[in-house]
């Protein structure tokens, strides 16, 4: 069963579909890529790997520290003998709480050279918020920016802050394509949840003609093979909710398809 929505689902979105998502788009990307690049270039799947602080609910109810009690008002002595005045021992804090963070992306190489010619991202709800994640992705993103290798850069996220770019795009979604040449500036494709994804190219050398990659085809069969339609909740708002307006039209396209009442 396909998707009900004609561009990006944002059910998608949900922090439990969207990593195993996210992983499925790149392999399918890069899969769609090989043929249209091949023999000159090859597509390699990289993988950051960085340590985030848990925040919100993933760090509530877990158990981080070990309590131990004892009367507040009895006098205590420390290993020398000495008395502590009865000073209480007993008191619940919170410590941080780390996770291991893997973000894989795409490098289009030169076969021969193995050089890197085209960097493409899907972005991650880390690199969209203020921490760790958001300042590794901006450094590596400098780092394509100051080269002239091409950056595409594939935002299916709603939360969050867009990356930076001038004017700021007021869309859902956005694809930046930015053709290593053109230096600070880049072809920008923003679509709202109500619009299909636009196919859009991807650029290699100067002198080649750019391939074009049809993502809302590779997004419709990402969802077909894993049977999304068995695990989201369409009787229920979207994480993050909509807006207000596209929430009304979101609930009356899935009453038409018989996916809510």
């Amino acid at each position: 069963m396909p998707s009900p929505f004609p561009g990006m689902d944002p059910y998608l979105e949900g922090r439990n579909t969207w990593p195993g998502l996210h992983h499925r788009l790149i392999t399918a990307i890069g899969d769609a890529l090989v043929p249209q690049v091949a023999p000159a270039y090859y597509v390699e799947v990289e993988e950051r790997i960085y340590t985030v602080e848990e925040e919100g609910e993933k760090f509530v109810g877990r158990p981080d520290v070990a309590i131990i009690t004892a009367p507040a008002t009895a006098e205590r002595k420390d290993k020398s003998g000495v008395a502590t005045g009865g000073a209480s021992i007993a008191e619940t804090v919170n410590l941080p709480l780390f996770e291991k963070v893997r973000e894989g992306y795409l490098e289009v190489r030169d076969t021969q050279t193995h050089e890197v010619i085209t960097v493409i991202e899907v972005l991650s709800p880390t690199n969209k918020v203020v921490g760790e994640g958001r300042r590794e992705y901006e450094a590596k993103r400098r780092e394509v920016l100051y080269t002239l290798t091409n950056l595409i850069e594939i935002d299916l996220l709603r939360a969050g802050e867009p990356m930076e770019m001038k004017p700021t795009p007021k869309r859902d979604y956005r694809i930046v394509v930015r053709a290593g040449w053109e230096r600070h500036r880049a072809q920008l494709y923003a679509f709202s949840v109500r619009q299909p994804i636009p196919d859009f190219p991807v650029p290699l050398r100067r002198d080649e003609k750019a391939v074009v990659l049809a993502l809302g085809k590779l997004l419709s069969e990402s969802y077909d093979r894993a049977r999304y339609d068995l695990r989201l909740n369409y009787h229920q708002p979207p994480e993050p909710p909509l807006a207000p307006e596209d929430a009304v039209w979101a609930s009356a396209l899935l009453r038409a398809k018989g996916l809510r009442q």
